[in-house]
């Protein structure tokens, strides 16, 4: 990815609690010498472990293991209008903040290590609900499901974290951009307003 040092976040405990807070992300690999991507819910595993599954009849799993891969994490995103910095010889742009992770990656095929993924991913995103949905590992379809999926771990090798939110331009634009944004009433131009607020120690 192309960061250039304006948007450059490396802090690893601030990159591990973005991809805990988007998980679903993009499992990028090499496909027959082509690129290869599967969306899809991931679970990291401190210190240096990603964890997902794909459908057995995705052929993705095939010439996985030993790979090394991409995986892409997206957050809030946001058109900017050259409009909002009041100023001359502006273009428009997009804000938005991305981490990618780079790793090598390995299969999970036996059922019960299959089955004890599928009981944290499921307990990762139920725990927080009103009503909890239940996973009992020893029910029969549950094991049965384990057949249809094949697991994977990425050791972790690389990641990188980028911030793009304005950081080029002076305060006094950017709190303009944070002002405009906060007028568009979506959800994600209200989180890109509230990054850049920080950043500029608000």
């Amino acid at each position: 990815m192309y960061v250039p040092p304006h948007f450059v976040v490396d802090d690893p405990a601030t990159l591990r609690e973005f991809i805990d807070r988007h998980p679903f992300g993009l499992l990028i690999s090499q496909q027959d010498l082509a690129p290869f991507a599967t969306h899809l819910p991931f679970l990291l595993d401190p210190p240096g472990l990603l964890l997902g599954h794909v459908a057995r009849q995705n052929p993705q799993w095939r010439q996985l293991a030993g790979q090394q891969v991409l995986c892409v994490f997206h957050g809030p995103h946001a058109y900017v209008s050259p409009t909002w910095y009041e100023a001359e010889k502006v273009v428009p742009t997009w804000n938005y903040v991305a981490v990618h992770v780079y790793g090598r990656a390995r299969l999970i095929e036996d059922p019960d290590s299959l089955v004890a993924l599928v009981a944290r991913l499921t307990d990762r995103f139920e725990r927080e609900l009103p009503m909890p949905w239940s996973f009992d590992p020893n029910e029969p379809f549950v094991r049965k499901m384990a057949t249809q999926i094949v697991g994977f771990m990425v050791d972790i090798d690389r990641i990188e974290g980028k911030w793009k939110l304005n950081q080029n331009h002076p305060g006094e634009r950017r709190r303009r951009v944070v002002a405009a944004l906060r007028e568009q009433g979506y959800e994600d131009a209200r989180e890109i307003a509230d990054l850049m607020e920080r950043g500029l120690g608000n």
